[in-house]
């Protein structure tokens, strides 16, 4: 079996995978579990840490370039290296993204908007959840429910940052910091593809035009040829008039 095939059999279960676990760590935080609740959803979140250990291990070992694709997916090695840092664990779902990325269609753009939409959601979604794990313990914190951290995620992303809600832990900070950049990346997603979409109407347009003056320039030019034809032949008739005279 090559890497290629694998990934194609991987895929929809790698889905399943990272769905289950962010199901897992979103109920987690968002009920804020204790004791064995929290035990019962900490098992379900290390099994799918071992799946996605045995999916690297499976990709590294079918590689056809080892070292190369070691070195290019130093990302992946991160998903499965950090298990134990709870909001490095929402790492995992760049796997997610992968996926909606190779099934988003054929189209380059269609992939790109596919991603850009998915990617902003998972984005927020996961932001607040990350925030709020770390923020929700500390003494004098003001994000301590969902709802408040999932408006922090929103104003944060959009860089817009009206300071109601502003975590105060180096983690909630850095956490912060990567949403503001992924922000920034996703807006300039939008604007290209946007700007792309809007250049090929353009070229549309002009194509259009191009190929409906090209048709009329065709049919007067036909026209003034029938127009030569019919003066020649007139020429003609009196030429031969006189010769039969």
């Amino acid at each position: 079996m090559d890497q290629a095939r694998w990934r194609k059999i991987s895929d929809v279960p790698l889905m399943v995978v990272s769905v289950v676990f962010l199901a897992a760590y979103s109920i987690e935080v968002i009920a804020n579990l204790q004791g064995h609740a929290s035990d019962g959803v900490e098992v379900i979140i290390a099994i799918t840490w071992l799946l996605f250990v045995i999916d690297y291990v499976v990709n590294l070992v079918l590689a056809e370039r080892r070292g190369r694709w070691f070195w290019r997916h130093l990302l992946d090695l991160a998903i499965v290296a950090l298990p134990l840092l709870r909001p490095l664990r929402l790492l995992r779902l760049v796997t997610l993204l992968a996926i909606l990325q190779r099934t988003a269609g054929r189209t380059f753009r269609g992939r790109v908007v596919v991603y850009v939409v998915g990617s902003a959601a998972l984005l927020v979604y996961v932001s607040a959840l990350a925030v709020l794990d770390v923020e929700r313990p500390l003494h004098g914190a003001t994000i301590v429910n969902f709802p408040d951290a999932l408006w922090w995620a929103f104003v944060t992303i959009t860089t817009v940052g009206y300071g109601d809600y502003t975590p105060i832990s180096l983690e909630g900070r850095m956490i912060a910091v990567a949403l503001m950049l992924g922000g920034i990346a996703l807006l300039g997603s939008v604007t290209a593809t946007l700007a792309s979409w809007i250049v090929e109407r353009v070229q549309i347009t002009e194509d259009s035009s191009q190929a409906a003056t090209r048709g009329d320039l065709r049919r007067l030019s036909e026209q003034v040829d029938e127009l030569k034809a019919m003066l020649a032949a007139r020429d003609e008739s009196p030429s031969r008039e006189v010769d039969k005279g």
